[in-house]
């Protein structure tokens, strides 16, 4: 069975930082593609980044520049280096995984940022 646990979420000041982990284990090596989604109280579901294995990144334009992801292959961890919070960072985020046909979520954490 694969999993995904998110760890790193809570409260935080605006401008402040806030530093994401997930880790995949089960029958996961070194999935093609994992990436952080987000979804606020009712907004859908969006993309934040994504990191193949080779290193290439995906960021939303929202959070270019404040963002940066960062995987270790042989560890099949994924992070999430947040600085410059706004308060409209504040949802649950969520870890993805792709590997082979299949497609794996976390349960997601809660990032909350406001004064």
């Amino acid at each position: 069975q694969v999993q995904l646990v998110e760890s790193g979420g809570g409260s935080v000041q605006p401008g402040g930082p806030v530093r994401l982990s997930c880790a995949a284990s089960g029958s996961i090596v070194s999935s093609n593609l994992m990436g952080w989604y987000r979804q606020a109280p009712g907004k859908q579901r969006e993309l934040v980044a994504t990191i193949t294995r080779g290193g290439m990144t995906n960021y939303a334009e929202s959070v270019k520049g404040r963002f940066t992801i960062s995987r270790v292959n042989a560890k099949n961890t994924v992070d999430l280096q947040m600085n410059s919070l706004k308060p409209e960072d504040t949802a649950v985020y969520y870890c993805n995984a792709k590997h082979q046909l299949r497609e794996y979520w976390g349960q997601g954490t809660q990032v909350t940022v406001s004064s």
